[in-house]
């Protein structure tokens, strides 16, 4: 294992999405499919879990991952290694159309960076719209029957602190001359061409809303909350809290979120939103005591400890996906965060 390497996804977490998906894996029988954002958190995910479905099932399927430096990505994943999965480099924007029919294409390559979101909002969009587009362009060109596509809760606006749980149907939104919110934008535009793209052309592009999560390759040093805490526990510093520990959010483990995606790309409806994400709400605050307990570390709340204005909030309803395709979630909170823990240490 080299130096960048990273450990392989836990074989129970592997497992436990076989069983959570059932009968649905049949979907995939001789499938073909075609991944973007196969080297993100989400794509590493799915291609891992793919590798096991694939082998355990039988399912005879492949896969072809575009990714801007595939090499990199083998060097730090060598166990993915597969005869079933092939690399091709390239860029969301302009990447050449790989040959031959797909069934399948996941489309989940997001720059979700709250820096680049700031410091340069054109091409933060720029990234989620034409991307989407061409990926869209090469669904139809490639017969495919089924895209997925892997949008954000943030399309939601700022969560209203009467509204507990935001469903698929509510929107709250920022002005459309906000230049701050270039990520939301593109993530609404970009599901605009999903819909437009399932009337004219008769693909089915089922939406994937994707909220907070922890697991396994989440990373660690951006801003995220509970990464930035998992990083301070992993080198054993005191756990800092930036505000008053008021807000609101939720997370569902890697392995959940992941059986969800598949569920939705195989039996989700065309234009149709899911919201993937845990429904139940904890503080910042308590997050962090959540992190720290096990092992004894200080938790610092750097606000005044009182909230500042209406409370701060980002809890999705799950009820569509749990009703409609059978989701469930079946890692708690803390079992979660101690297996990123573990599995972070390698």
């Amino acid at each position: 294992m080299t130096a960048a390497a990273k450990p392989p996804l836990p074989p129970e977490d592997l497992e436990a999405i076989r069983r959570s998906l059932g009968d649905v894996i049949s979907g995939l029988k001789g499938a073909n499919l075609f991944v973007t954002g196969g080297t993100g958190f989400f794509g590493r995910w799915l291609v891992e879990s793919f590798v096991h479905l694939n082998q355990s099932e039988r399912l005879g399927a492949r896969m072809t991952v575009l990714s801007r430096d595939p090499a990199r990505f083998l060097a730090s994943a060598p166990h993915i290694a597969s005869d079933a999965i092939t690399f091709v480099a390239g860029d969301v924007r302009d990447f050449d159309f790989p040959e031959g029919p797909f069934t399948h294409v996941i489309h989940a390559a997001t720059e979700a960076s709250a820096k680049l979101d700031a410091e340069a909002p054109l091409t933060m969009f720029d990234v989620i719209v034409t991307g989407t587009r061409r990926t869209l362009d090469f669904a139809v060109q490639a017969g495919a029957g089924r895209m997925l596509y892997v949008s954000s809760g943030a399309i939601y606006g700022p969560q209203p602190p009467e509204v507990s749980h935001i469903e698929e149907d509510r929107f709250f939104g920022f002005a459309p001359n906000d230049r701050r919110v270039a990520y939301m934008e593109g993530k609404r535009s970009a599901e605009f061409l999903c819909s437009v793209y399932a009337a004219h052309y008769g693909l089915k592009v089922p939406i994937a809303r994707c909220f907070a999560f922890v697991g396994p390759h989440l990373p660690l040093d951006t801003h995220f909350a509970i990464g930035n805490f998992l990083n301070d526990r992993l080198h054993g510093r005191t756990i800092r809290v930036g505000g008053d520990g008021t807000p609101l959010r939720s997370y569902l483990y890697a392995s959940d979120m992941t059986a969800w995606l598949w569920r939705i790309l195989l039996k989700g409806e065309s234009a149709r939103a899911y919201n993937v994400g845990s429904d139940e709400a904890i503080s910042i605050r308590d997050l962090a005591e959540t992190v720290a307990r096990p092992v004894g570390l200080e938790v610092v709340v750097e606000g005044s400890g009182r909230p500042s204005g209406l409370r701060n909030q980002y809890v999705p309803s799950v009820r569509r996906a749990v009703e409609e395709l059978g989701c469930s979630a079946q890692v708690d909170l803390r079992t979660a965060i101690e297996t990123t823990v573990r599995w972070n240490r390698g």
